[in-house]
């Protein structure tokens, strides 16, 4: 089994370095869209003709099962990404659907809280996926935290203080709408970086019963396990050990290796640059 995993950038590493472990025996093919980045900044009819061109390019490379590990993608494009694989018979997991379903799952009071980038959260497509497992969604734009983990300052003073702010101002908004959350979704691949930061903040902010803190990348990596009927280890793969990576970017190649390795937690030795054109 062939599984292609594509996002605008390094972040979906984070789905790539859960999917590991519960997918051992399967051969990945990484594709990074980084000369397009961000997408955020982008028309939808843009996102749409940049993430089908990457999605094409992942099948046309032989894989079997597609994993769309790029919130904004999976926002905005999983429709148009769909259709190009259909007719090969490919299937397609975005990060957005499994992070609500995991919520939901999750919850009993049926009040759910939402960090992500400023596009995802201008989508409310988080909102719309809880709404239909009749979960209520408050979202937060959090749009300091990528260059922070881009930055490598993820034990940082500064990157607590920022998560400190953002969540303290998701209470207040929570508290308004009479919102009593019980889960909280990482809704941004960078953030599971963050995660020990995040509960920590939470832990402080809500110290009677603080939400339960949601992956959206290790409930995606849960969803494509349980749609391959797949039971693989739950322990993380030692040096030597992971299973066969082939990594595409389509610019800044060194760049790409230094920092995907700290998202993915193990070297990327080598990457291939692509041209999918503009």
């Amino acid at each position: 089994m062939k599984i292609g995993v594509f996002d605008s950038g390094v972040g979906g590493l984070t789905v790539l370095r859960a999917l590991l472990p519960r997918i051992p025996n399967a051969e990945y093919l990484y594709l990074g869209d980084t000369a397009r980045l961000p997408y955020g900044s982008k028309s939808q009819a843009t996102i749409a003709r940049y993430a089908v061109s990457s999605s094409q390019f992942l099948i046309d490379q032989g894989c079997e099962f597609l994993v769309i590990a790029c919130n904004t993608a999976s926002a905005l494009a999983l429709n148009e990404i769909n259709q190009t694989a259909a007719p090969h018979g490919v299937p397609v997991v975005g990060v957005i659907a499994p992070g609500a379903a995991a919520a939901s799952a999750g919850s009993i009071t049926r009040d759910a809280l939402v960090i992500a980038t400023s596009a995802t959260v201008h989508s409310h497509a988080y909102a719309s996926a809880c709404l239909s497992h009749q979960l209520r969604a408050l979202e937060k734009a959090c749009p300091l935290l990528v260059p922070l983990v881009e930055e490598g300052w993820i034990d940082h003073p500064v990157t607590a203080e920022i998560v400190q702010i953002y969540l303290s101002e998701l209470r207040t908004a929570a508290t308004e709408a009479g919102s009593t959350p019980d889960t909280l979704v990482l809704g941004c691949t960078h953030y599971p970086l963050l995660r020990a930061v995040i509960e920590n903040v939470v832990r402080q902010l809500w110290p009677a019963s603080p939400p339960q803190v949601i992956d959206s990348a290790e409930a995606a990596a849960l969803q494509v396990q349980a749609q391959l009927h797949v039971n693989g280890p739950k322990t993380r793969p030692g040096p030597g050990e992971m299973a066969p990576c082939r990594f595409f970017a389509t610019d800044s190649v060194t760049k790409f290796c230094d920092l995907g390795s700290r998202f993915l937690g193990q070297p990327i030795d080598e990457v291939q640059l692509v041209d999918l054109g503009g």
